[in-house]
């Protein structure tokens, strides 16, 4: 009986992630349908603006605030906020707010930048509460009062933006009901490490195939936080930045597009920004990314249901919202095989075949098309050597599972956390900022061992097509349970 319960909810739990899986052809879709339409017209926009706004001519110029959240940013302050200050934008137009909610010496480093860029005559402004209510969402919703900018540009701290920024996305702003526009994620330290690596390749997925194929077409669209400039009155219009989630910039994002604003994404302008380099501090961040979405879908998408949205754009902001969804069921996936194999018994290998296969195989290929698509589509030159790191980032997708899982079962559960930041080491590590040690790594070691178990019955049996993904289930969890485990450990040590 229980193993008959556990291979219903195997097949479940595969079905989920063939959905997952079919779903990366029709983003594919959508992007071949109109990428080059979409850049054409982009680019045909920014031409006309230039002609109309050269460079060194503030008329008819808006005023543009640049806000900057910092909290305990000290190895990566100083190079975000001169980069800022060195946009080609006149400086009387050009606000800079630096929301800095540092409790360390990260106020006097952001003082003393500060006080030197006023001293050349740019327009930088230091806000800071006394209580770190909100988080993010609430340091930006603080400083809105402050703010004299028509147009509102965010980045976070480890981004280094380049100089013409602010030039290259005001352009698609032409039509008033255009909110937002995004620019794309590039990456500073994309060769530091495996894991660098191994993330650069989803990030670029996601820029290359995602955000253009729902710009694109219509879809609904995330802001990502950073690296995108807001029309101030979308945001005011959408009910400003809330809290009660740990994504506000995709909580935002659809309020806006439930109130008939249009969210345009640009992926020929590049920001770039600092990935995280150990696996505590990505894991962090995607504990984030994975709790605030889910939290956002269950707060959004009963209205969403309720619009004169399509059946199309409903369903894909389902997809869209509840992505991180795919990790409990890869975690199910890992824990029912075993008693699974036991229900259909040793001689059912063409039953085997058709329902534990087929389905995997089907998911496993459609992302691993995506991604290989993107790194062709951004990287013409040099695509097929950048592949060959596919399987890092399927070993950590794959590892990081538990960590997600618990992040996604969090938000279900209404179970109230912090906004954990990710760690920047900036170009010098003057200040070490340890990670939170927590029992996961012990968790994914023990998922390893059972996997591992799971995989030698397989191979006894005779059942050979799920070896090659158990296998994945050991190396991931092995990967990314040692590899932080190591890192608590010397973090221990050098406290």
């Amino acid at each position: 009986m229980l193993s008959a319960i556990a291979f219903a909810l195997y097949l479940a739990a595969s079905a989920g992630l063939l959905s997952y899986g079919l779903n990366s052809y029709v983003l594919l879709f959508l992007f071949s349908k109109k990428s080059k339409e979409t850049l054409a017209r982009q680019l045909l926009t920014e031409e006309a603006w230039k002609k109309q706004h050269p460079p060194g001519v503030s008329t008819n110029l808006p005023k543009i605030t640049t806000q900057l959240p910092i909290y305990n940013e000290y190895n990566v302050a100083e190079r975000a906020i001169r980069a800022i200050a060195a946009f080609d934008y006149p400086p009387h137009l050009h606000q800079i707010q630096v929301l800095d909610d540092s409790d360390d010496e990260t106020c006097a480093l952001v003082d003393s930048v500060a006080r030197e860029l006023r001293k050349k005559g740019l327009w930088v402004d230091v806000v800071r509460r006394e209580k770190r209510l909100g988080y993010k969402a609430g340091a930006l919703a603080d400083a809105m009062p402050a703010a004299h900018g028509e147009f509102i540009a965010i980045f976070d701290a480890d981004f280094v933006p380049e100089p013409d920024f602010i030039r290259k996305l005001l352009p698609h702003f032409t039509n008033e009901r255009t909110g937002l526009v995004q620019a794309r994620w590039a990456h500073l330290n994309r060769d530091s490490s495996l894991l660098t690596r191994a993330q650069s390749i989803g990030i670029d997925g996601h820029f290359a195939i995602d955000q253009t194929a729902r710009s694109a077409n219509h879809l609904f669209l995330n802001f990502n936080g950073t690296a995108g400039i807001w029309r101030r009155t979308a945001i005011e219009d959408a009910g400003g930045w809330q809290a009660d989630t740990l994504t506000e910039d995709l909580d935002l994002s659809y309020r806006a597009q439930l109130k008939g604003w249009h969210l345009e994404y640009v992926p020929h302008v590049a920001a770039p920004a600092e990935l995280p380099e150990t696996y505590s501090a990505f894991k962090s961040q995607q504990f984030r990314w994975a709790k605030g979405s889910i939290q956002t879908a269950m707060k959004l998408l009963p209205e969403i249901f309720r619009s004169d949205r399509s059946f199309f754009a409903k369903l894909q902001s389902v997809f869209h919202l509840c992505n991180y969804l795919a990790h409990p069921l890869m975690l199910l996936v890992a824990l029912l095989a075993l008693p699974s194999l036991h229900f259909l018994g040793g001689s059912f290998h063409t039953i085997w075949i058709i329902v534990f296969a087929i389905p995997l195989v089907a998911a496993a290929l459609g992302p691993g098309i995506f991604y290989t698509i993107s790194q062709r589509h951004f990287y013409p030159d040099n695509w097929r050597s950048r592949i060959l790191l596919l399987p890092a980032l399927v070993l950590v997708g794959f590892g990081i599972c538990i960590s997600n899982t618990r992040a996604v079962l969090e938000a279900f559960l209404g179970i109230k956390s912090g906004f954990i930041r990710t760690p920047k080491r900036g170009s010098k590590v003057a200040k070490n900022y340890n990670p939170v040690a927590n029992m996961i790594p012990l968790l994914e070691i023990a998922a390893a061992a059972y996997c591992a178990i799971s995989l030698g019955f397989y191979l006894h049996s005779g059942n050979f097509g799920i070896a090659p993904f158990l296998f994945l289930y050991v190396a991931g969890f092995s990967l990314v349970g040692f590899s932080s485990l190591r890192e608590q450990i010397h973090a221990r040590k050098a406290s």
